[in-house]
């Protein structure tokens, strides 16, 4: 695979490559064009048809070098090959990330508890507070959508008080916690204390019969 090539899909933003994959690509025990071919097939998702004339298309490489990456990813256990029948009962070979996602799983729990055991004098991160809200572990998914939280400058009190909320009304649901935070970004709540104050001016309303919920679509939760 040719670096020009690479950089050139880079420079279309064909690719997105997320920081924190960036940050593990040790762990993976991969680098350089590897890596970037790990990206490409990241940003087809967690599981998609293998289509080799795709991605020779796309990336400007032949059948062996593609075959190649396929083999030493799946060596190294973050990508698996499978056989399924289509809805016409013909068989298909799809690209699997599942593996690279529990490894992920396991690499970001080890980190967690790793930050926890540093930092013993600090209160509990927010990830395990929600796992203990939740009495669950969170998914890789689910990771991603707190950071990004954390990443749009969504203190991790306001998430805790989010996921309080959300507890109280017996939702554990990421989802659900993301509807929250984006009601009360709406109205430029951003402490503890003014997710206090809107409590209360909830409480003082007229209408003391009137219950506020935020809505949720049940059938649309796909979350584990």
């Amino acid at each position: 695979m040719k670096n020009q090539l690479l950089l050139e899909l880079l420079k279309k933003k064909t690719l997105s490559i997320p920081l924190f994959l960036y940050q593990l690509k040790d762990k993976m025990k991969i680098e350089g064009e590897e890596f970037i071919f790990f990206m490409y097939l990241y940003n087809e998702g967690e599981k998609f048809l293998f289509d080799p004339k795709a991605i020779t298309r796309d990336l400007g490489v032949d059948l062996g070098a593609i075959m190649s990456y396929i083999s030493s990813l799946s060596e190294k256990d973050l990508i698996s090959v499978i056989v399924e029948k289509n809805d016409k009962n013909i068989r298909e070979e799809y690209i699997s990330l599942e593996s690279f996602y529990n490894k992920l799983s396991i690499w970001i729990k080890d980190e967690i508890e790793g930050n926890t055991d540093n930092n013993s004098g600090t209160d509990t991160d927010i990830y395990s507070f929600i796992e203990k809200e939740f009495g669950r572990t969170i998914s890789p998914s689910e990771y991603q959508v707190i950071q990004a939280w954390l990443g749009d400058d969504i203190s991790e009190e306001l998430v805790k008080e989010a996921v309080t909320e959300a507890v109280l009304n017996g939702v554990s649901s990421i989802r659900y916690i993301d509807k929250i935070l984006y009601e009360w970004k709406k109205k430029n709540i951003k402490t503890k204390e003014d997710v206090s104050k809107e409590r209360e001016r909830f409480r003082n309303r007229k209408d003391s019969s009137s219950v506020e919920v935020f809505e949720y679509d049940w059938l649309d939760d796909d979350e584990d």
